[in-house]
């Protein structure tokens, strides 16, 4: 099949201007240095070309007296396939592997006209291994619409310097030389209206998969879901593009266990999913499903699920082994009871902290004079304080006992100063309220008010002063 394209040789060395160095090789610098001989198509000057690049005697024999179009090519342009593949960077054992694996790609003319596309326009953009892979996974038939297919994405709007990142990550046999360009063109249509090149260099391997087979029904699935809402489903594709690496019945599954088990609406679970799309990560055997029965032991309804997974959906996929099972001991041992709904919501909050951070939190307040049935209030008041910088918490707690005068038990009825920013809220309030500790006025209401009321409060105790 090769040996009768040869008639186009001339045609085919013209476009491209590598630079041919002359035929006896030397390997030098990783790259080949030759002394003139004159053309001849027989394979005795490619057998220590073959032994020069690293390919074993026995190796060199085989690939002439078992690829007849290896000898009936003619040596310079074999030599120029060679001095293509290293200007590409395939050098050394990649280039003798791929020639032993794939000899063709010294005698095709289809690679040819691949190679002088990739060198002068595409030089450095598709890494070695993946150029490999390629030559070696694609018949070369295939290969003669790679340009147009990669000037195509480039059409939709690819950044040139983003283009070497989605051909590096994308399986090139499957996504573009087995495709049509038609084929191509219509995914990239499709894709379009849900996030187009955002979500295609977010997860170039999108473009593996079938159009109508594969991403037409995932991202149907997931719009239905939705109730057809086009602007949330493109957000939750764009936040986690590779929830489109999961098939349909992988939803099904998920979204089916929600429904059932947790007793959670469509809208519910959408809005979950909204806020969290690495749901479908989690097993449903090994976590959803311990999780949710965790959940109804400790007495919540289904609105309670759903109130506790929108702000704390990390509670379904850590780990209990290295995360949540450390956590469940810290707060039984500061006095949470098994089976209330205090425990639970507790630990939905510290899915948002390290164990490490949670426990120097019990020692600060521990340290500070606080005992674990104080804490426990705390907790139970405010979930949010376990959660809370261990770090940010010491500042403000010396801040209160030491600059605001006030004992640190004032905390215990208003938890939630530890979460107030420290410079902007609880610092500018104390200062500019006279810094007068405690007389008249609680922690609870200092901090607590909006911000139009407290200026305000400020503007009239400074008219008496400016009047006077």
């Amino acid at each position: 099949m090769f040996a009768s394209s040869f008639v186009l040789f001339g045609k085919i060395m013209s476009c491209c201007s590598l630079q041919l160095p002359a035929p006896t090789l030397s390997h030098r610098r990783g790259s080949f240095q030759c002394s003139v001989l004159p053309p001849t198509n027989s394979g005795t000057l490619l057998f220590p070309l073959f032994l020069e690049m690293g390919i074993t005697e026995k190796g060199s024999h085989a690939l002439l007296e078992n690829h007849q179009a290896l000898k009936l090519a003619p040596f310079d342009f074999v030599r120029t396939q060679i001095h293509a593949l290293q200007n590409l960077g395939i050098n050394g054992p990649l280039l003798s592997r791929l020639i032993q694996k794939r000899p063709h790609v010294l005698v095709s003319p289809e690679i040819h006209s691949l190679l002088c596309f990739l060198s002068h326009d595409l030089k450095g953009v598709i890494q070695e291994p993946q150029l490999a892979r390629l030559l070696t996974a694609t018949d070369p038939r295939y290969l003669s619409g790679f340009e147009p297919k990669v000037r195509l994405l480039l059409d939709a709007g690819i950044p040139i310097n983003r283009l070497s990142h989605v051909l590096n990550n994308l399986n090139l046999t499957k996504a573009l030389c087995l495709k049509p360009l038609q084929d191509i063109q219509k995914m990239l249509s499709f894709v379009k209206g849900f996030g187009g090149v955002d979500l295609i260099l977010g997860r170039p391997a999108i473009l593996n998969c079938d159009l109508d087979s594969q991403l037409v029904p995932r991202i149907e699935f997931l719009l239905d879901l939705s109730g057809g809402d086009e602007l949330a489903t493109t957000t939750v594709l764009l936040k986690l593009p590779f929830i489109l690496a999961y098939s349909v019945d992988h939803y099904t599954s998920h979204v089916d266990f929600f429904r059932s088990y947790a007793g959670l609406t469509d809208e519910e679970i959408f809005k979950i999913i909204l806020v969290y799309p690495s749901l479908f990560s989690a097993s449903r055997t090994r976590k959803l499903q311990p999780r949710i029965e965790f959940l109804k032991q400790c007495g919540f309804s289904s609105k309670d699920i759903y109130k506790l997974l929108i702000k704390a959906p990390l509670f379904l996929s850590l780990s209990f082994e290295d995360n949540l099972g450390h956590k469940l001991v810290l707060l039984l041992k500061i006095g949470y009871e098994h089976g209330t709904k205090e425990l639970g919501l507790a630990m939905g909050w510290v899915c948002r902290t390290s164990c490490k951070n949670m426990q120097e939190v019990i020692s600060l307040l521990l340290n500070y004079g606080l005992t674990c049935e104080e804490i426990l209030a705390m907790g139970k008041k405010h979930p949010q304080v376990l959660q809370y910088n261990h770090k940010s918490m010491k500042q403000k707690l010396d801040y209160l006992t030491q600059e605001m005068g006030y004992e640190v038990r004032e905390m215990l009825a208003f938890p939630a100063f530890l979460g107030y920013g420290f410079d902007g809220r609880i610092k500018y309030r104390f200062e500019s309220s006279g810094k007068v500790s405690g007389e008249g006025m609680s922690i609870n209401k200092l901090f607590s008010m909006s911000t139009a009321r407290f200026s305000k409060k400020q503007e009239k105790q400074q008219l008496p002063a400016a009047a006077s």
